[in-house]
């Protein structure tokens, strides 16, 4: 019997087991997205008029196929329906990392949704995202904002509407163990995202921000070799590229032929928001300061 959940201002039906995400208490008519456990995935026909985006996936009229090996096959289908197709005696929590990552992102894209990879956390009456490469400290940023009070909308997949709002996504942050620590955070209790790797879901208060938050500041985090913060403010065509770098499986995005739509989301969110590229120490992350910093500018800078 599937089960019922709720992320991105939808209501999911699932027949594979998600713990990660919070469960829909009084859910009203069908729902928005269908998760299947549908073997026949690993063998659906993928040739003439098919596209390979990359060795493990594929687009084509029928939809978006990925294939994980060892982990899963999966095919992305109208926005409303993911077929999954674990493979052998796979870990399921593997089976989920990329569910609710490269698949959920695929269907947000055919919802036409702005998809990128950061994290959004709430602000108050707005909220803010940070983006950046894998290692640049996003994570440990959102859990450090928590830890603060504030609320995270999402993590690793940020989901942004027409309006330029951000979606409450899935109630958890995915931490590495050293992060984990440096913020003395216990992770003997947490899952680990996969069984081999020493990352793990930390679990965020459900229902604090149940309702899409407008995006009103955006800091691209890097790193560099010298010890102080270095804040650059962007503006104009300056805050485009950012965008579109930081998309979320951009290839995925390409190639189901929604680069007109993006473009014109991209250009749309670059026009209302304040935005900043900070760059801290590559060593000695001083977590703190660097949320002090980011607070303070928030304080003085307005969107737009």
């Amino acid at each position: 019997m599937p089960e019922l959940y709720q992320a991105y201002g939808l209501t999911i039906s699932s027949e594979i087991a998600l713990p990660e995400l919070s469960a829909c208490v009084a859910p009203v008519g069908d729902p928005d997205v269908r998760i299947v456990h549908d073997p026949t995935v690993i063998s659906a026909p993928i040739g003439a008029g098919w596209v390979q985006l990359s060795p493990f996936a594929w687009t084509g009229s029928a939809g978006f196929v990925l294939h994980i090996p060892d982990v899963a096959w999966f095919a992305v289908e109208n926005g409303d329906t993911i077929r999954a197709a674990p493979i052998g005696g796979v870990d399921m929590a593997s089976v989920r990392v990329f569910l609710l990552g490269s698949a959920i992102g695929a269907l947000l894209f055919q919802r036409g949704l702005l998809v990128l990879h950061g994290n959004a956390v709430d602000m108050g009456d707005g909220c803010m995202l940070c983006l950046g490469l894998s290692g640049a400290g996003k994570s440990t940023l959102a859990a450090a904002f928590a830890a603060r009070g504030h609320s995270v909308l999402a993590d690793d997949v940020v989901a942004i509407d027409g309006e330029g709002r951000a979606l409450p996504g899935i109630p958890r942050i995915k931490i590495w163990r050293d992060a984990a620590e440096r913020l003395k955070v216990e992770t003997a209790t947490l899952d680990r995202i996969r069984p081999e790797m020493e990352k793990f879901n930390l679990p965020l208060p459900e229902s604090l921000v149940d309702t899409p938050r407008p995006v009103r500041w955006i800091f691209l985090l890097g790193t560099h070799e010298r010890q102080d913060f270095d804040l650059t403010h962007l503006s104009g065509i300056e805050r485009f590229a950012p965008l579109l770098a930081n998309t979320y499986r951009r290839r995925f995005m390409e190639g189901m032929r929604l680069n007109a739509d993006h473009l014109a989301q991209c250009g749309r969110l670059a026009g209302k928001v304040h935005m900043a590229r900070v760059i801290r120490p590559e060593s000695g992350f001083d977590i703190d300061g660097l949320v002090d910093l980011l607070l303070r500018e928030m304080a003085g800078a307005p969107a737009g």
